[in-house]
């Protein structure tokens, strides 16, 4: 088998690792959950559940993966031998490739989008035909399959190329130009005339408007946000050398991977309240309502064009971590080249990908339970598979794995300080567990 690949560089770990944690989780998902849960309170829920639980569940799946030097699976098996704990693996490499499934079509749609910018097709249309054009587009039964293909084949040739030479090396390049353009993005959406209603809205928090289930839909996003009990945090991990830092790596992905819905948010609501629009449209927001709200802008294709480059950006860089969770277990556990095992990974999302894609067009009408594949398909994920994958990985750290191992790794054997250990594993123990259950019964009830 080809030797194990790992990072070359503290810049090029951080780069990927938030590239992994940074999705359209942040800014498609992020900004419409917020605007639908009451602004500035929601904010402030997520952001206590990003570094109360959010944070530690990073470390513990850091502590997995580095020490095993292993994809998901093989490092449960590394961990604990003759048990069943390796099942939790097998949740997170099906959970990765389930989430390429419709995520890569959702990719798609940010590629035609920015054609669609750059074309002027976005400029001069009502309220009423951006909805139109969304959903003609989607409901096509061949446009959207081409552009997940494109997708597909980009995320492909990345991560065939391995951890240094192919995810690392895109990582260092893409995540710089996504900063830059959310500040830019930022900048104009401050500065717009009434920009400040929205600010308000984002940033002052008015609690008569949190509800109970707000507040667990909060805990749930800040979860996912983070890419935890999916597999990448693990494989990721398991490509670090043993000098890294794992609490303060740990710790800049979680505040960098915040910063970055925050921002979105400040991209977003001072833009929609500047033109009077509505921030809880939901998940239409960005294809949308965005579009009406950039063409009142002047110099609006530029506005748009950058935002849906962003949006690219950011879903592409997921797609590569969540395609190298299912691409370096089947490289590892059947013996495969990384090559190979790339475009088996590539051809199964490109086969789930279709029906996803048709879901919205000629498989509408094909549903169990009022969903469609596409609905299946992310239900099973974000409601069973990630929080009860989060929910076992907090077990394992906290109650089955040699405390000995995991003070050793956040330590690096004793040189590095850690402080407060025994309040980690309290929460790892208790906390995150019995929050993440509640966010899994409620999503199930709902």
């Amino acid at each position: 088998m080809e030797k194990r690949g790992g990072f070359a560089t503290k810049i090029g770990i951080l780069m990927a690792t938030v590239g992994s944690a940074v999705g359209l989780g942040n800014i498609w998902r992020f900004p419409y959950e917020t605007g639908r849960n009451g602004g500035a309170a929601f904010l402030l829920v997520y952001l206590l559940s990003i570094f109360i639980i959010g944070f530690p569940v990073v470390m513990a799946e850091f502590v997995i993966g580095r020490k095993a030097k292993a994809n998901p699976v093989g490092a449960f098996k590394k961990l604990a031998p003759n048990t069943k704990w390796h099942w939790v693996g097998y949740m997170g490499v099906l959970a990765g490739l389930l989430i390429l499934g419709y995520y890569s079509v959702v990719a798609g749609w940010t590629m035609e989008y920015i054609f669609k910018a750059l074309s002027l097709e976005l400029e001069n249309k009502s309220a009423a035909d951006y909805k139109s054009m969304f959903e003609t587009f989607t409901s096509n039964p061949i446009l959207p399959i081409i552009w997940t293909v494109l997708v597909m084949i980009i995320s492909h040739l990345i991560v065939k190329k391995g951890i240094k030479g192919g995810i690392e090396k895109a990582s260092k390049i893409m995540m710089p130009i996504l900063f830059l353009l959310m500040l830019i993005l930022a900048v104009h959406s401050i500065l717009l005339p009434g920009s400040m209603k929205g600010i308000e809205f984002f940033f002052n928090p008015d609690f008569s408007k949190l509800t109970a289930e707000s507040v667990l839909t909060a805990l749930g996003h800040a979860f996912f946000s983070l890419s935890l009990g999916m597999g990448c945090l693990i494989t990721y991990a398991s490509y670090f050398k043993s000098d890294i830092d794992l609490p303060k790596t740990a710790a800049q992905v979680t505040i960098i991977d915040t910063l970055v819905s925050v921002t979105a948010g400040v991209i977003i609501f001072p833009a929609v309240f500047a033109f009077n629009m509505q921030p809880e449209a939901g998940p239409g927001l960005v294809y949308m309502v965005l579009p009406n709200v950039f063409q009142q802008m002047s110099g609006s294709f530029i506005w748009s064009t950058m935002f849906y480059i962003l949006l690219f950006l950011a879903a592409l860089t997921s797609l590569i971590s969540l395609h190298e969770v299912v691409t370096a277990y089947i490289h590892e556990r059947y013996s495969i080249s990384r090559s190979n095992s790339s475009r088996i990974v590539t051809a199964l999302v490109l086969f789930l990908g279709v029906f996803c894609s048709l879901s919205f067009g000629l498989m509408k009408n094909a549903t169990l339970f009022s969903m469609n594949f596409f609905e299946w398909l992310e239900y099973l994920t974000a409601s069973v598979l990630l929080p009860l994958g989060g929910m076992l990985i907090s077990i394992f750290v906290a109650w089955y794995l040699d405390k000995k191992i995991v003070f050793d790794e956040l330590s690096n054997d004793g040189k590095i300080k850690v402080k407060g250990f025994k309040i980690y594993i309290f929460i790892l123990r208790y906390v995150a567990p019995l929050c993440i259950f509640a966010v899994f019964v409620t999503s199930l009830v709902k």
